[in-house]
């Protein structure tokens, strides 16, 4: 079964353990993603989102496993998800597709089962978390571009560290990758 795994994140330059079959490269589909969930370390991370996210090219590479089912855990175990719920898929040969994708970001799973039989794919998995600015535990407020600023202003005066891994983790975002947040952030702290 040839498998493609999308990105548009950290997968790109910090595989770890996950199994491709060739490098990653700038062929995926164009989806919707934004810096608008916060990671457990403090971080924006970026995910699909529909509501916010600015239509970006996406990176793509074959898994180098066979099997749907130990492709979803092993980009689980490299996310590391609690559960394979976080793992988006589509499997053509059967139309099985993530729920919790459907759910998430319904357009962009159409978008990436149409890429995937265009490529010539059996399925594709990706990283399918979502925005998490309305979690008790997160910011206190909505999540906007502005909000995402103050978030890292938080981190600015409370954990300059956190601040440098949040900035570091958004800089390193592949080149195609170009979001408002992003944008932002080059303006309030420059490189240089």
């Amino acid at each position: 079964m040839r498998i493609a795994i999308l990105a548009w994140g950290s997968l790109v330059w910090d595989r770890r353990e996950l199994a491709i079959a060739e490098d990653f490269s700038p062929c995926g589909p164009r989806l919707p993603v934004e810096f608008c969930r916060v990671s457990a370390n403090g971080r924006l991370t970026l995910v699909i989102d529909e509501a916010f996210g600015a239509s970006c090219a996406t990176y793509s590479t074959l898994s180098a496993i066979g099997d749907l089912g130990a492709a979803i855990e092993n980009l689980r175990l490299r996310e590391d998800m609690p559960g394979a719920k976080g793992v988006g898929f589509v499997d053509l040969a059967s139309g099985r597709h993530s729920d919790t994708a459907m759910q998430r970001h319904p357009q962009a799973v159409a978008a990436i089962k149409a890429w995937a039989q265009a490529n010539g794919r059996d399925a594709a998995i990706w990283t399918a978390l979502a925005c998490n600015f309305d979690k008790p535990e997160k910011p206190p407020e909505p999540f906007s571009v502005e909000a995402a600023i103050r978030y890292l202003e938080t981190l600015e005066t409370l954990e300059a560290p956190k601040l440098s891994a949040a900035l570091g983790y958004i800089r390193s975002a592949p080149p195609e990758v170009k979001t408002p947040v992003r944008d932002a952030v080059n303006v309030r702290w420059p490189e240089g």
